[in-house]
């Protein structure tokens, strides 16, 4: 019960990663607080989990919006300890030469926006509370190309950033701020993303699993609780020297190219070596 008397604020917590979480702070004493666009979903949990859960519609797009989350949070509970802006999607595809102002705009509002936002407006009630934690979820796509849209790894990078310099700002106030970064993780974002419907993500989230065996040192996609585990470890006490930092989650997927971890993959010297010298 790492968080019994806690009250911890999170985005995006009808499905997936954010569900997760919502699960594990639940199941370790918290009070959670949990805001998303799935009103229909959030209804549900809300007639499911119990009384220390609370849904509120939220477009994480909208600052007013999170505003009345996080100050309603407050007049539910009596006070924010911790928040997980976690809320996101894919976004759109397009590639630098073809993607429109309008859809950089929105996936900018909707990925790094909203977590300043977040931070925003979570910060007076954690100062007085006398500090807490706050956790923003970025990527393996912050880091390098190849894993994910464009618009989507450039807002996962400046959450990073974000991180740090919210971070740095807050730690006068006792209020510490991290970021996880996921890898491969079997949710349907991805499948979203691609627009799939009901069956075809089934497809899409069978297909992931048996390609995160291939591309990765643990041979297996991540799963929602491998982050809310995360999110807990920077949530909690035993992170209490920790902050303006990030945490990998991601099955060593940026250890490096296959051939560093796979025995049956040849690595550059071997390709350059002669037969003689192998």
């Amino acid at each position: 019960m790492r968080f019994e008397g806690k009250t911890i604020v999170i985005t995006g917590g009808s499905s997936g990663i954010g569900r997760g979480a919502v699960d594990l702070f639940l199941r370790e004493g918290a009070k959670v607080v949990m805001g998303d666009i799935d009103a229909d979903e959030g209804t549900a949990m809300m007639s499911s989990l119990g009384d220390d859960f609370h849904f509120q519609k939220c477009d994480v797009t909208q600052e007013d919006q999170i505003k009345s989350l996080m100050d309603n949070a407050v007049e539910k509970t009596g006070g924010i300890d911790i928040v997980f802006n976690n809320a996101g999607a894919g976004g759109p595809r397009d590639a630098i030469d073809e993607i429109s102002g309008d859809d950089w705009d929105f996936t900018m509002a909707l990925l790094l926006k909203s977590v300043a936002m977040g931070i925003r407006h979570a910060a007076p009630h954690l100062k007085k509370r006398g500090g807490g934690a706050i956790i923003n979820t970025a990527s393996v796509c912050s880091f390098q190309a190849g894993f994910g849209p464009i618009a989507y790894s450039t807002a996962k990078a400046g959450v990073l950033h974000l991180t740090k310099l919210a971070a740095a700002e807050l730690a006068q106030y006792k209020i510490r701020v991290n970021a996880i970064c996921p890898g491969f993780i079997q949710t349907n974002i991805f499948a979203t993303t691609l627009g799939a419907n009901s069956d075809e993500k089934n497809h899409i989230n069978t297909a992931l699993g048996q390609v995160a065996a291939g591309v990765q040192p643990v041979a297996r996609p991540g799963i929602p609780n491998d982050i809310a585990e995360a999110v807990a470890y920077f949530a909690s006490d035993a992170a209490g020297f920790v902050t303006g930092t990030h945490l990998l989650v991601d099955g060593g997927l940026l250890v490096g190219t296959q051939a560093s971890w796979d025995p049956e993959m040849p690595g550059l010297l071997d390709a350059l070596l002669p037969e003689s010298m192998k």
